[in-house]
Order: structure tokens, then C-alpha cells, then sequence
């Protein structure tokens, strides 16, 4: 399987556990706390939206033109929309703590770990100065992963 291939199995399967949250009435979360969680995973992801441009919209990892951002949240860690997904949807699972819940939560973080990996590979490929922000970067966590 290509990674582009990949990267398309993996917007399918995070949609699929998004729906999945949200059928089970466990996506937003109803405690102060959690939506509090939820809040900061949404102004991350806007932050590196606009960092990041409208260069790409687009569903399979694919690496666009412009070169890699360092700018914004991308100078703490290479996948700020991920992580802000992540966030979210896990303060929403940890609002509605149910099996069902946590399977769609672990469904949504394989289908990003997924895209991360074809991601990094195609980035990695097309932009050489891809691994000297790597190795200054994390993937997820600011100064912990």
C-alpha cells in the first residue's frame, strides 16, 4: 500500500471514529473541565491552521508546495492539528467514559498515527530540511513527544 494510500485509509477511519463519538452522544464534553480541554484543542488547531496557510486542503498526506512550516505552533511540535484533534476528542471521550467511547478514541489515534507516519515519509522525501526540524521538533507534545 502506497503511503498516499495510507494516509486516505486513515481520513476515512478518523471520520468513521468522529462519527462514531458523536452518535454515541460522547464527542462534546458536558464537564467544565473537558470543555475546557476541548477549547484549547480548537484554538491549537485554528493556530496551525493559520500558520500553516490555506495551501492544503486535501485528504491523502501529501507534502505541498512552500516548504516546511516552522512558524506558529509547528516551532514546538510538527503536528499541531493532530495533536489539537487528539485533545479534543480524547477530553470528550474522558467526559463519557464508556468502552464504546474509548474504542472510537484508540480508532481515532491509530487513523492520525497513520497519517503521521505517511506524512513524515512524504515530507521527509521532498523537503531535506525536514530532519533538522525534526530533530529539534516533537511530534505531539511539546518538550515530551
Amino acid at each position: 500500500m502506497s503511503l498516499k494510500n495510507a494516509s486516505r485509509y486513515a481520513i476515512v477511519l478518523l471520520m468513521a471514529a468522529v462519527l462514531g463519538l458523536f452518535l454515541i452522544r460522547s464527542l462534546f464534553a458536558d464537564t467544565l473541565v473537558f470543555i475546557l480541554l476541548q477549547a484549547i484543542g480548537v484554538l491549537v488547531m485554528a493556530w496551525a491552521r493559520l500558520a500553516f496557510g490555506l495551501r492544503s486542503f486535501h485528504g491523502a498526506a501529501n507534502p505541498t508546495a512552500g516548504g516546511v512550516v516552522t512558524t506558529g505552533p509547528y516551532a514546538y511540535i510538527r503536528h499541531p492539528i493532530y495533536a489539537g484533534m487528539l485533545l479534543f476528542l480524547w477530553a470528550g471521550v474522558m467526559a463519557h467514559p464508556t468502552l464504546a467511547s474509548a474504542a472510537f478514541g484508540l480508532l481515532a489515534t491509530a487513523a492520525i498515527s497513520l497519517r503521521i507516519f505517511a506524512e513524515e515519509r512524504l515530507i521527509a522525501r521532498r523537503y531535506p530540511e525536514y530532519s533538522t526540524y525534526r530533530a529539534r521538533t516533537q511530534r505531539l507534545i511539546p518538550f515530551v513527544f
